[in-house]
């Protein structure tokens, strides 16, 4: 009988301990403890296994990938490979100009973690992870600008520009509109700002004010997600680029975050030293000045390249980190030791925990849930993982959003929802975000070993009953 994910009132510690008789990640959350309390289960332990969600050919597709990506010896030629794709200029390693490359990427990696590649097909991924039970979906026009080693190095100039490099933003622009239009009320655009070319890569470099061209593309974004129910969030870009888009990203939240609820969510990377310090910035700014925050939180995506110094020393300090700038916002800590009930009260805000880590998830939901079963203020929380990866965790979250609204005594809209982040553009414009999805599952070997049991058990059950 497997053991199922279980949120209570008590401390996460226990919850953590359950699921680490699964073989999950330990917790490292440091969010603060309070005297245990009666459990009140939201999964019940149960003979099916949570992956009874995904259908068949997800799961035998996730199965090959995830013991392709558990072998050093293929990932090792693999990994280059992936990287030479993406930022090749010629012809013959263009997914999109040479059929034959199109259709292996396809069926190997991009039909597992990427939506699709025109309006039919994203539609219909869209309708199929619904239909699973999810509550929304994070819709990511995939087309993007990595700056190697050399580049984000160099310094970075801002300045005049030759007509197509403003046909590149407006192309941009429209990609991401068309994406809006895909979406439901409630759900997300991710919107990657590198899209937008050397016009807004540059001007990031070089530390530059928002080009007017961006600033009216996003504006006109912002207005069309409000338009329809849906929400934006900014994805996170590397060091080289971070600093000036966190400063052109609170100006959107300062203009576009008027009511309690935000449209526009930023994003913290907490395998950066600097996060907590970044996080506890935009909480006191938005405190002050009298805006809602939304913050998507995640560890990180550009390890490779980032310079290391920058980065958390260890994985348990980055998870530490994690935990702890997610209890900043579940446990309504003001910077600077100002408590809840303080003269200042902490801003409106939401927080989306994007994280394959499920002591993470488990402790920020039952904080979460104890301080609103204790009529104490909380932040809005949402949870989701990308297309393709942590499924078991992703439908274990599933099954605790079900359970919870038949007997946590809980309102719906209080609830954790789950989501699912689905990147979409032709194989060439995705390939830069599916070499990422290659490293990180490299980095995630005893994961990855935990997972191949549970799909190799489920693939079993299915097979001979």
């Amino acid at each position: 009988m497997a053991t199922r994910l279980v949120v209570s009132n008590r401390a996460p510690a226990p919850l953590c301990r359950s699921l680490r008789l699964r073989g999950t990640a330990r917790c490292s959350s440091t969010a603060a403890t309070t005297p245990p309390a009666k459990t009140q289960t939201l999964l019940s332990t149960t003979k099916k296994s949570p992956l009874s969600r995904l259908p068949t050919v997800s799961l035998v597709r996730s199965l090959v990938l995830t013991q392709f990506m558990s072998s050093p010896l293929l990932m090792k030629p693999a990994l280059p490979l992936l990287h030479f794709i993406a930022k090749s200029k010629m012809a013959l390693f263009n997914p999109d100009r040479n059929p034959v490359l199109k259709r292996l990427l396809r069926w190997t990696i991009y039909d597992h973690f990427c939506a699709g590649e025109n309006l039919r097909e994203v539609t219909k991924t869209v309708s199929n992870i619904k239909q699973m039970g999810y509550q929304g979906v994070i819709l990511n026009y995939a087309k993007e600008i990595v700056l190697d080693a050399k580049e984000a190095g160099a310094e970075g100039h801002a300045g005049d520009y030759a007509p197509p490099f403003y046909e590149m933003v407006d192309l941009w622009k429209k990609g991401n509109i068309e994406t809006l239009h895909m979406l439901a009320p409630g759900d997300f655009l991710a919107v990657k700002i590198t899209g937008a070319g050397p016009i807004a890569v540059d001007a990031m470099r070089a530390r530059a004010p928002i080009p007017d061209v961006i600033r009216k593309a996003l504006d006109e974004m912002c207005d069309e997600a409000k338009k329809q129910g849906s929400r934006l969030w900014i994805d996170a870009e590397q060091q080289a680029l971070q600093p000036q888009l966190d400063e052109w990203t609170i100006d959107l939240m300062r203009r576009h975050n008027r009511e309690n609820r935000p449209l526009v969510y930023n994003t913290i990377q907490s395998y950066l030293k600097a996060s907590k310090a970044n996080a506890e910035r935009h909480v006191a700014l938005a405190a002050r000045e009298g805006w809602s925050l939304g913050v998507k939180l995640v560890r990180g995506a550009y390890i490779e390249n980032e310079v290391r110094s920058l980065i958390h020393d260890t994985k348990e300090d980055t998870d530490r980190n994690f935990d702890d700038i997610a209890d900043m916002f579940i446990s309504q800590r003001l910077p600077g030791g100002q408590a809840e009930g303080g003269r200042r009260e902490f801003p409106a805000s939401a927080l989306f925990l994007a994280t394959h880590n499920a002591a993470s998830s488990v402790a920020a939901i039952a904080n979460h849930r104890r301080r609103l079963l204790e009529g104490r203020p909380t932040t809005d929380l949402e949870c989701g993982q990308l297309l393709g990866m942590a499924d078991e965790l992703s439908c274990e979250l599933l099954d605790n959003y079900d359970s919870c609204l038949t007997d946590s005594g809980l309102k719906r809209d209080a609830i954790p929802k789950p989501f699912k982040y689905l990147p979409w553009g032709t194989v060439s414009e995705c390939m830069g975000y599916l070499h990422r999805r290659a490293v990180e599952n490299k980095g995630a070997v005893e994961q990855s070993s935990h997972m191949l049991g549970s799909l190799k058990s489920e693939l079993r059950r299915r097979v001979f009953g």
